[in-house]
C-alpha cells in the first residue's frame, strides 16, 4: 500500500467514518462534540466495568506489587499501539482506541485461571467466554443511563468487539455464544455480520493486543525474577533484539538494558505489521469497507517470518513465565477461590450483596447461575480475595 496516495491528514477509502456509521441499538441524537466513535471511547472510558481492570491481572495477582501490569494497564498499552497502527494506515483512531479499551472487559478477576475456572462452573448453563461476557457487559451489564441498559455503543464498536480476531459465525453453535445470537435477533437491521472479517481498526486493535502482552510479559517476566536477560539472549526475536540494545548501549545496566529491548521490539513488531499489513491490502485489491469484511483473510497482521519467531517467544514465555511453579500456586489458588465462592452463592444466593440477589433468588437454576457468574466474573482480584475471606473465615466475619 503506497501512503503518499493519500493526502496529509485523510482517511483511508476502507477506513471506517463515524459520520455514516450503522448507528446505535437505542437512537439518540448526535454529540455536538465528539465523533459517534469518539463518544463511544469515553462511554467506554467512564464505565464501572474499565475501572476495575486496575485490580485484575493476566499472569501475576494484583497484590503482589505495583509495578506488574495489570488489565487497565495493558489495556492503556493496546490503545496506544492500536492508535498508532490506525495513524500510520490512516484508520479512524477513536475506533480502533474504543475498541482496544473495550477488549478486556469481560475478563474475571486472577486472568486465565479465573475463566477456566468459570468455565467449569458454568458448564451446565451456557458456559462463559471473556470475549462474549465483555459484549455482554456493554450492552446489558453496564447500568449508567436511565433510556437504555449498556454503553449503547455503535455497531462499529460492537462489531470490534465481537470480531476483533476474526469471523465468529462458526461459534454461535456455542452456548457461550447465545448473548450474541439473541441480540442479532433482536434488531435484524443490526447483524453484525459475524461470518464476514472486522474492520481494519479492530484488526488493527487485535494485533496490538498481541504486540502489548507478548512485550509486557517479558517486561514483567524479567522484573519479577521468574527470567532473566541472559536467559533471553537465544530466544527468536527478543535475543537479537536484546543484542542490539547491549552492542549500542554497552555500559547501561540491567534495568536501562530491559527496557531498552522491550521499547525496541514494540517497534520491530509494529513495523513489520505495517509492511505486511500494507503488501495484503495490495495483493487482494482491497479498496473499500466493503472489501475488508469480504476478504479472504486477516489484513492487519504479522508476516510469516515474525509469526515464527514469536511461536518460539511464545513458547518461551509459556515454559519460563505462564507454568512456573509460582504462577501454579497462584492459579491453583485463584481457581479454588473462585470454585468455593461460586458454589457457595449458588447454593445460598441470599449472600449475594442485594442488588445480585434480585437477579438470583427465586430464579431458576440457570438464570442464577449467570448472576453468580456475572458478579464473580465483575470483581477485581484483591475483591474476590477478601470476599472469599469473608465468607469462610470467620475470624473476619465482623467486616461483612
Amino acid at each position: 500500500m503506497d501512503q503518499t496516495a493519500f493526502p496529509p491528514g485523510s482517511r483511508a477509502p476502507f477506513a471506517e467514518r463515524p459520520e455514516i456509521s450503522r448507528g446505535r441499538f437505542f437512537d439518540e441524537p448526535a454529540s455536538r462534540t465528539r465523533s459517534a466513535f469518539a463518544r463511544d471511547r469515553d462511554r467506554i472510558i467512564h464505565c464501572t466495568a474499565f475501572r476495575r481492570l486496575k485490580g485484575k491481572t493476566q499472569v501475576f495477582v494484583a497484590h503482589e506489587g505495583d509495578h506488574y501490569r495489570t488489565r487497565l494497564t495493558h489495556s492503556l498499552e493496546v490503545a496506544q499501539i492500536a492508535r498508532s497502527l490506525a495513524h500510520a494506515l490512516r484508520l479512524d483512531q477513536d475506533l480502533a482506541e474504543a475498541i482496544a479499551l473495550a477488549h478486556d472487559l469481560g475478563h474475571p478477576p486472577f486472568g486465565h485461571a479465573g475463566e477456566d475456572e468459570l468455565q467449569i462452573r458454568m458448564a451446565d448453563w451456557a458456559g462463559f467466554d471473556h470475549n462474549v461476557q465483555t459484549f455482554r457487559v456493554v450492552t446489558r451489564l453496564e447500568a449508567r443511563y436511565p433510556a437504555f441498559d449498556g454503553l449503547n455503543l455503535t455497531w462499529e464498536t460492537l462489531e470490534g468487539v465481537v470480531k476483533h480476531n476474526g469471523p465468529v459465525s462458526h461459534r454461535l453453535d456455542e452456548p457461550a455464544w447465545r448473548a450474541i445470537a439473541d441480540y442479532a435477533r433482536a434488531r435484524p437491521e443490526l447483524d453484525l455480520d459475524l461470518g464476514g472479517f472486522a474492520s481494519l481498526e479492530a484488526q488493527a486493535a487485535a494485533v496490538a493486543d498481541d504486540i502489548a502482552y507478548n512485550n509486557h510479559d517479558v517486561d514483567d517476566g524479567v522484573r519479577s525474577g521468574l527470567i532473566s536477560l541472559e536467559e533471553l539472549e537465544g530466544v527468536p526475536l527478543i535475543g537479537s533484539v536484546l543484542a542490539g540494545a547491549r552492542a549500542d548501549w554497552p555500559h547501561i545496566d540491567d534495568h536501562m538494558l530491559r527496557l531498552e529491548t522491550v521499547r525496541r521490539m514494540i517497534g520491530v513488531m509494529v513495523e513489520d505489521v505495517l509492511a505486511e499489513t500494507g503488501r495484503r491490502l495490495a495483493a487482494d485489491g482491497v479498496q473499500t469497507i466493503d472489501d475488508v469484511r469480504r476478504a479472504r483473510r486477516t489484513m492487519v497482521a504479522f508476516s510469516e517470518p515474525m509469526m515464527a519467531e514469536l511461536g518460539g517467544l511464545r513458547r518461551f514465555l509459556y515454559d519460563k513465565v505462564y507454568r512456573h511453579y509460582r504462577v501454579n500456586r497462584i492459579r491453583s489458588q485463584a481457581r479454588r477461590i473462585l470454585a468455593e465462592m461460586f458454589d457457595l452463592f449458588l447454593a445460598e444466593p441470599e449472600l449475594l450483596p442485594p442488588e445480585w440477589q434480585a437477579r438470583a433468588v427465586g430464579a431458576d437454576q440457570a438464570k442464577r447461575a449467570r448472576a453468580v457468574c456475572d458478579y464473580i466474573a465483575g470483581m477485581t482480584d484483591r475483591f474476590a480475595i477478601d470476599e472469599h475471606r469473608r465468607l469462610f473465615n470467620l475470624d473476619v466475619a465482623n467486616d461483612l
